[in-house]
């Protein structure tokens, strides 16, 4: 008899059969990519579409609930409200919580001063964009209407001018866009981070902006430097001005701007007084930075330097000691400290729900297009007006002609619902024009007041032949755009606040600043591991003995300044970037700095190799497993702007061997992991000019042989040093001769 096997029951299948729920307990395989499609790419479109990327009215959807809540709520005019009471109304339009509410209302308010042209007009603590430290009230402790530049915003919003949709539970209405009757997406600062793209768009100064615009509907060639020359920041400082720089932002939208601090000299106190700081920092920033290169000996010629804002407005005062220099001194802050600091453009925007990355010129051209459309559909809300209003009037003309029969029919009518079509039938007119003479009031049944709204008729005609007019000419709607951004520019406009200094002249200050490191002499070390050292001579005379974490050692030492690059190389193809007195002076009893957290490298990225220098000349040697050897310019890594890392310093198509810096060409011995050796003169190598260069064959390999070692050749680590020379390249190199057989070559 066969063994019966018994079925194990699960758990779920123990429970009784109507509490069980179906499905329950199963599990589903989904692929990553189902998962991503289903899941995460609807999440990243909506962050895009929805939240972080401005339109081309200017604003985000956070921004357009928030302001058009205080529009229907009356605040254009009149007296202003707390903002509890507007951020309590936007949740209607904006479910995401108050402080998400506030902290928008508090960026687009005049007490904060981050715009250049607040859309909201503040009252209380407001904080300031350039301190972290000065944070605003609580909304029940603040007050705020519309700023009266809001009126540009919704100049006719109510005449079909944009779409409106429902509200997230379908309970009322907000607009898709504002018709704002100027180019708003360019005057004030925009920033967004979405998933995968982001938004960065510096401010303009809004009359520049408002006659750049009126001169490209006039000359679609107009040259936009002649009439905006550059951006202009709410907090001023002065702008370095590069044309090719800013001529490549204009045409592309991308690319970045130097701004510095506007400061005056006290010369009864001794003190340097900034009263200007870039767009892209902060007082506490720029405080923390000076306070530690003064610690760090870098700086020696200030005394103090605290925070004196106050009412009058950002100060932050420098002390200096006597003697001191204050222009060659700032000369260095502005190359040591964010009082000069970058300003990168993105000016990613979404035109008919497609982010675009666009410049200045197809800006104002998607502006202009957009604007003209809410012309015409303002125009055309007030002729369908403007119709009905004749409509009415030519059938109130008829009845002019006798009152008396109209009054006659409307007493000899037995039933209510019968005057109307009585009406129509006496006077020979339509039941909207019999309706509205039928709502007359007795008092207003008169020869005179039917005459004066007849005189109504001939102004209409006309104003409807115009309308139509303007409907059927381009120019008509360009010349009533040109015209509303002439008195936007003359209500609204204001003086320039950020300077332009042309790059050219500030050229030999730079140089000066670089000129004030102390250059004194020292030894620099790099281990295996990636730690770096900085000794004084002195210091390495009383103690040379190194300290090393486990199973490292020293790779490169060399002899240098103060004042000398460096070159960083990690293991992830990239160069990082520094100089010697970025670094503490130490001693030989301690590790040293760990470079990859001291230069804050990407993540999994460590140190491998470090070049010093100060002119970049010679060249780098990088040896490849696949025994190609790259030889490149160490001039190649020299960089006009201070950029802190290079990507793509090294080629990544096979894995890297060494690295050397060399001043003049010399032998190299290679070694393969099949025994063999290869002695290489790196004059036999052409110089490439590109960084990440697969290099030359060198040495041919078998197999899944490789290089495994490679070390500068000295006179003595083989015997017969020309067995392994070759006349030309690529080679496979020579075995070990029975001479070098047993010998202990140290790689």
């Amino acid at each position: 008899m066969a063994k019966k096997t018994q079925k194990k029951q699960t758990a779920l299948e123990t429970l009784p059969s109507n509490v069980r729920i179906s499905g329950a307990g199963l599990l589903e395989h989904e692929a990553v990519t189902d998962t991503l499609k289903n899941n995460y790419m609807p999440y990243a479109m909506s962050v895009i579409l929805s939240r972080a990327i401005p339109e081309i009215d200017g604003f985000k959807p956070s921004h357009r609930k928030l302001l058009y809540t205080m529009y229907k709520q009356g605040l254009l005019t009149g007296a202003r409200t707390k903002s509890a009471n507007i951020v309590g109304a936007t949740m209607k339009l904006n479910p995401h919580g108050d402080a998400a509410i506030y902290d928008t209302m508090v960026r687009l308010a005049v007490g904060h001063e981050a715009l250049l042209h607040p859309f909201v007009d503040s009252k209380g603590n407001f904080g300031k964009f350039y301190s972290t430290n000065m944070e605003y009230a609580a909304y029940r402790y603040t007050e705020a209407k519309l700023a009266p530049i809001a009126a540009e915003l919704f100049r006719d919003i109510d005449k079909d001018t944009v779409d409106f949709v429902d509200n997230y539970d379908a309970t009322t209405t907000e607009p898709t866009l504002f018709p704002v009757t100027f180019p708003s997406i360019l005057v004030n600062n925009n920033l967004g981070i979405a998933v995968g793209m982001a938004s960065q768009i510096c401010s303009f100064n809004l009359s520049e902006v408002c006659e750049t615009t009126i001169a490209l509907m006039k000359n679609p060639d107009h040259n936009l430097l002649e009439t905006m020359p550059a951006p202009d920041f709410p907090g001023g400082g002065t702008l370095i001005y590069d044309p090719a720089e800013m001529a490549k932002i204009y045409k592309t939208g991308r690319g970045s701007f130097r701004v510095r601090s506007n400061y005056t000299y006290d010369k009864e106190n001794n003190c340097i007084d900034v009263t200007e700081i870039p767009y892209t920092t902060n007082l506490e920033a720029i405080i923390a930075k000076v306070v530690d290169l003064v610690k760090a000996g870098k700086i020696k010629e200030i005394n103090d330097i605290r925070n004196e804002t106050g009412k009058a407005g950002l100060k932050i005062t420098i002390d200096l000691k006597r003697g001191v220099d204050p222009e060659k001194l700032m000369a260095r802050l502005f190359a040591l400290t964010p009082l000069e600091d970058s300003f990168s453009c993105n000016f990613n925007v979404l035109c008919g729900g497609m982010p675009q990355v666009l410049g200045v010129r197809e800006l104002l051209d998607e502006w202009t297009a957009f604007r003209t459309e809410c012309v015409r559909r303002r125009t055309y809300f007030d002729l369908s007006r403007a119709k009905e209003k004749l409509h009415l009037l030519k059938g109130l003309q008829k009845i002019l002609l006798d009152i008396d029969k109209a009054v006659q029919i409307v007493r000899s009518t037995d039933e209510e619902s019968e005057v109307v079509p009585n009406l129509m039938i006496g006077f020979g007119i339509d039941q909207i024009q019999a309706e509205y003479v039928a709502e007359i009031k007795l008092r207003h049944f008169n020869r005179e007041y039917i005459l004066k709204r007849l005189t109504d008729i001939e102004d209409l005609e006309k104003n409807i032949a115009d309308m139509e007019d303007i409907l059927k000419s381009r120019t008509r709607v360009r010349n009533i755009i040109i015209d509303e951004l002439k008195q936007v520019a003359k209500k609204h406009g204001q003086p320039r606040r950020t300077q332009i200094l042309y790059a050219a002249d500030v050229q030999e200050a730079q140089v000066d600043a670089a000129e004030e490191i102390d250059a004194y002499p020292c030894t620099l070390f790099f281990t295996k591991e990636g730690y770096f050292k900085k000794i004084q001579p002195n210091s390495l005379r009383m103690s040379s003995e190194h300290k090393f974490k486990e199973n490292d050692r020293m790779l490169v030492t060399v002899e240098a300044t103060n004042a000398h690059e460096l070159l960083f190389f990690s293991n992830g193809a990239s160069c990082y970037k520094a100089h010697a007195y970025d670094f503490a002076d130490t001693k030989a009893s301690v590790l040293g700095d760990f470079v990859a957290t001291k230069l804050s490298f990407d993540a999994g990225e460590t140190a491998i190799h470090m070049v010093a220098t100060t002119d970049f000349a010679g060249y780098l040697l990088f040896f490849f497993e696949n025994g190609k050897v790259a030889k490149v310019p160490l001039s190649a890594y020299d960089t006009k702007s201070n950029r802190k890392k290079l990507v793509g310093a090294y080629s990544d198509k096979s894995p890297l061997v060494a690295i050397y810096h060399i001043k003049e060409d010399g032998e190299f011995l290679l070694s393969s992991t099949s025994g063999r050796r290869l002695l290489l003169h790196s004059g036999a190598l052409s110089p490439k000019t590109t960084r990440n260069t697969q290099g030359v064959q060198v040495m041919t390999l078998k197999g899944a042989h490789r290089v495994e070692a490679v070390v500068p050749f000295e006179e003595g680590m083989v015997a017969k040093p020309a067995r392994y020379r070759t006349k030309n390249i690529p080679a496979a190199g020579a075995t070990l001769a029975a001479e070098d057989v047993g010998e202990q070559l140290t790689f």
